[in-house]
Formats: C-alpha cells, structure tokens, sequence
C-alpha cells in the first residue's frame, strides 16, 4: 500500500489541477493540442469539413427543425454515404449534418404544403443555409426538383435500428428508442496499483485529437488502484470509433 504523504508528494510534481468525485480524479494542466484528424466516417464521432467541426446531435421524437432543403442526384449516384451504404438517388434517403444515422424524418415543403419520410445515411449538406440534402426521388415527392431548394420544416419521426437500411411506419417507429441518447462517455485505457505509471500513461495520451485524459484514484475490495481514462466522448459509438481507429489495446468504454 503507498503511503498517503508520498503518493500526494508524486501528484504535486506531476498533476496540474485536481477535482474530487468517490475518491480523486487527477487532470493535466491544458496542453498543445495536436490537429484534429478528418474522419470520412459519419457516425456519432465528430467530424471536421472544410475547416469546421461538426458535432452529431441528440434528438427526439417529435422535435421539429426549419431551414432549407436541396437534393443531390445523378454526380453522386452509386457513390458510397458516410455510413458506407451506396448511395441511390431513387432510393427515399438524405444527408444531414448532425443527426444520427438511421434517423427518419418527416420532411414538409413549407412552399406547397406536400411532405415525405426520408431515413439519414449520409453526411451533408455543407452549405450554411441549408439543412438537409434529399434524394432526387425523395425531392421529387415535395415538388422541389426544378427550384432546386425548398423551405421546409423537418419532423423527427424515430430511429430505425442500426444496420437497417428501411422505413418503418409510425406505428412501429413508436414502439422503438424516442430519443437518441448521448451521455458523457470515457475509454479506460489502464489501470495501475502505483501512481506513476498512471501518471505516464497520462501524460502520453492527454490532448490527443482534442480529447483529455484522467486519473480516477479508486479502492474496492480487491485494493486501490489508479485508472486512467480518456474522456469527452459524447456517445458509445464516437467512443467505439475511437478505440478502432487508434488500435487501443485493452480498453473498453465506461459511462463518467
């Protein structure tokens, strides 16, 4: 067992600053972050296109949203979406910037009063005044192939399970998840019984794609030991990419 004056002599020479929740957690001063990857993966991970960070949203059932609507068409037709699907432009899809995947949407042309569902598979579209990109068939069912843009009002319907790529009806889409839920989300990436290795750890990973590292001092039956963390994940899946993408050995994802 470390003693209690030498393991607070350790955190004086190498923590920053430190906050108490159970027993400690232990956080670097803010360090130079490295630049922030482009991720051509749409899923619930922020991304950054042309210089500006998007972050996927949380949403509700029945929430509603105003902007204008464009489409995309035949330059994009069997292309891969950002969820990996192939793209269809007869197929009843649209590309948002921030809702989940799989998301179903009602879409109302504000204009003529005419509506469609669409499901979200792809990212998009990254021009400021708009809102969503839909299919050439599904702009067709609002009347807004010719214009090009329509104003429109966009209805969150329900989410459709992952890896499907239909519609449900609306009775069915209530019976599923009302809300996509994003808590706050940490990857343990060690867990040690001396301070310094997790100091090290720590020190190795902290700021890394603009994510920080912490040290969760922690005791349970089987003794103390000192658990360093990587947080600011907002969902299981931005956390699951993370751990794919940067060949994490051994960790696995915790709810802060």
């Amino acid at each position: 067992m470390i003693k209690t004056f030498s393991i607070f002599a350790v955190l004086l020479l190498f923590a920053g600053c430190s906050t108490r929740t159970g027993r400690s957690t232990y956080t670097l001063p803010p360090t130079q972050k490295k630049p922030v990857k482009t991720y051509n993966q749409a899923t619930m991970r922020p991304y950054t296109v042309h210089g500006k960070r998007y972050y996927p949203s949380v949403v509700r059932s029945g929430e509603k949203f105003h902007g204008n609507a464009s489409w995309y068409g035949p330059n994009f037709h069997g292309k891969l979406t950002s969820n990996g699907e192939t793209y269809d432009m007869y197929a009843m899809t649209a590309a948002h910037k921030t809702l989940p995947m799989n998301t179903i949407v009602k879409v109302n042309n504000r204009d003529n009063g005419k509506s469609t569902v669409v499901r979200i598979n792809d990212r998009g579209p990254f021009i400021e005044t708009r809102i969503i990109d839909l299919s050439k068939t599904a702009a067709s069912k609002i009347d807004m192939l010719s214009s090009g843009t329509a104003l429109v009002e966009l209805e969150i319907l329900g989410f459709e399970r992952d890896g499907s790529t239909t519609i449900s009806d609306v009775n069915t889409l209530k019976k599923g998840p009302v809300e996509k839920v994003i808590t706050s989300y940490a990857i343990q990436i060690g867990s040690f019984s001396q301070i310094e290795g997790a100091i090290s750890t720590q020190e190795r990973h902290n700021g890394r794609d603009g994510y920080n590292t912490i040290i969760k001092d922690t005791e349970d039956s089987s003794g103390r030991y000192f658990r360093v963390w990587i947080t600011g994940f907002k969902s299981d899946d931005e956390a699951r990419d993370y751990i794919s993408s940067e060949d994490l050995d051994h960790a696995y994802i915790v709810r802060e």
